[in-house]
């Protein structure tokens, strides 16, 4: 199942010209200090793997950019795919033409003939003489181009200080590139570039967003997700993993691992302390979120916790809930309003997954009043009047499934306590 995403690009313009590249620009702050050769080649290797349905496409890497050959390849799904490569901020369609003034400037006017510009629009030419031995300079060429431009487009007018379409041109020995599109890329740093952490990702929308700003803050990450059987259906289970292969659409691949929390929840329940109840839920999913962090090597939880939302996301509810855990809290959402929230799970594409009608276990049993402001001593006495309450998270982590998705193949499911891998023939 293939999910929409980069929804703020148009690809009708695009189509206007036949494209040659595409230009993969890189963010400034790559671009220094001793770990720039690493981001480099971490960005390189998640643009082969998003290649790989394209096999005609060639990639050449210089300072600071890349450069993907099309090859008749098509353009706008291959951009769809870049968009989705963290550490790159923009990306340029480019037409290539040979380095000779008469072949350049011809190139150009088509170029501009084929822009959707009414009267009026303003342009300027900004050429770059990469090869010096070019015969023109920079400034002669800006002139050279744009007297021709404005002869065969008299509906453009000069502006070389703001203008509305800003005609780039590269000249190099082995073709002169010319270009005046530049999409937005994903920006952040390079997949998996800080470090690893555990999303604890629920069926909502704020922690699939969560996780994507964590992955495109340079995080590798694993999923946690809690689920109650019989009181949550299959059909819970489906969206959330359908929610972590979108995500696996942006990181290449991503481990879910289900944890089995009816015991848990139902212990819980039958304190009798029902409007602690979402606080004592939540410190006991990060206690099995934390084991499974260790096992795997991450060093922080990530959470979709947005301060005041809900009750259980207050500043007194997020400080009682977090003491149980030594690992970093990283909360990516928390300054964030909801509309803002919904606005970037819509251009990420997982919206429509996240408002679907199937409850998970943060969305049973909530109490009328839940608290708002939980006394830390209190929700410790409780907790320690539960002598199974260890090694019912002990059993939990034991019972734990993991998923393993990675798109364009069926997903692997395996059971912590096996080794045995059972393929399962759905697609992503």
């Amino acid at each position: 199942m293939l999910f929409g995403v980069c929804k703020d690009y148009d690809r009708r313009d695009s189509r206007v010209r036949d494209y040659d590249l595409l230009i993969l620009r890189f963010g400034e702050i790559m671009m220094k200090g001793r770990n720039r050769s690493k981001f480099e080649k971490v960005v390189y290797k998640h643009v082969q793997t998003l290649l790989k349905p394209y096999p005609r496409t060639e990639i050449q890497k210089e300072f600071g950019r890349i450069y993907l050959i099309l090859n008749g390849e098509p353009m706008d799904d291959i951009i769809v795919e870049m968009k989705k490569v963290f550490g790159v901020t923009s990306i340029c369609p480019v037409k290539v033409a040979p380095s000779k003034l008469e072949d350049i400037v011809s190139t150009a006017v088509s170029f501009m003939k084929a822009e959707p510009a009414p009267d009026g629009t303003t342009f300027k030419v900004s050429a770059r003489r990469v090869w010096k031995e070019f015969p023109h300079s920079s400034q002669d060429m800006n002139r050279l181009v744009g007297g021709p431009i404005l002869g065969t487009c008299p509906q453009l007018k000069v502006d070389v200080h703001h203008p509305e379409i800003e005609l780039r041109v590269e000249i190099r020995e082995h073709g002169t590139y010319l270009f005046s599109e530049i999409i937005p890329g994903a920006g952040g740093f390079p997949l998996g570039s800080n470090g690893k952490a555990m999303l604890l990702l629920s069926g909502g929308i704020d922690s699939p967003v969560a996780g994507w700003s964590a992955l495109r803050r340079g995080l590798e990450i694993e999923c946690v997700h809690f689920h109650s059987y019989p009181f949550t259906s299959k059909k819970a289970e489906e969206k959330v993993i359908d929610l972590a292969a979108v995500l696996s659409r942006y990181a290449g691949e991503i481990k879910l691992h289900l944890v089995p929390f009816t015991e848990i929840q139902t212990s819980l329940v039958q304190t009798g302390q029902e409007n602690l109840v979402i606080t004592l839920m939540r410190r006991s999913m990060l206690r099995i979120a934390t084991k499974l962090a260790e096992q795997s090597g991450a060093l922080a939880l990530v959470t979709g916790d947005s301060l005041g939302q809900v009750a259980s996301q207050t500043l007194s509810s997020m400080n009682v809930i977090g003491r149980v855990t030594d690992l970093p809290l990283l909360r990516p959402l928390v300054m964030s309003d909801k509309i803002d929230i919904i606005s970037l799970a819509q251009r990420i594409g997982t919206y429509d997954l996240s408002i679907l009608p199937y409850e998970d276990c943060c969305t049973l049993f909530v109490p009328k009043s839940p608290s708002t402001n939980p006394n830390l001593r209190i929700v410790e006495r409780i907790e320690q009047s539960l002598p199974d309450l260890e090694e019912q998270i002990e059993r939990a982590v034991n019972g734990t499934e993991t998923v393993l998705i990675r798109p364009g193949q069926p997903i692997v499911r395996s059971a912590s306590d096996t080794s045995e891998d059972v393929i399962q023939d759905k697609w992503f």
